[in-house]
């Protein structure tokens, strides 16, 4: 392994460590429950506040995996 790609989960996992990240859920549906419940808070929070950064974080998080999920699909959902 290079060191740039330790360096990179290192940083990985600081950026884990640090937003509470769990593991990410299985399905496709479970993370579309994710994904509406990250909304409501950033909704809900003040625009630009640390909540509203953390929640819309957390949605571009979800939406990434998603695609990746659908990408997967036989045949992909693009």
């Amino acid at each position: 392994m290079s060191d740039r790609a330790t360096t990179t989960d290192r940083q990985a996992a600081a950026t884990a460590a640090e937003t509470g990240a769990r593991e990410a859920p299985a399905t496709r549906e479970q993370l579309l429950v994710e994904h509406a419940a990250a909304r409501r808070r950033r909704n809900a929070a003040a625009l630009g506040s640390h909540d509203w950064e953390q929640a819309s974080d957390e949605v571009g998080r979800i939406e990434v995996e998603i695609a990746r999920i659908e990408r997967e699909m036989h045949p992909p959902r693009v």
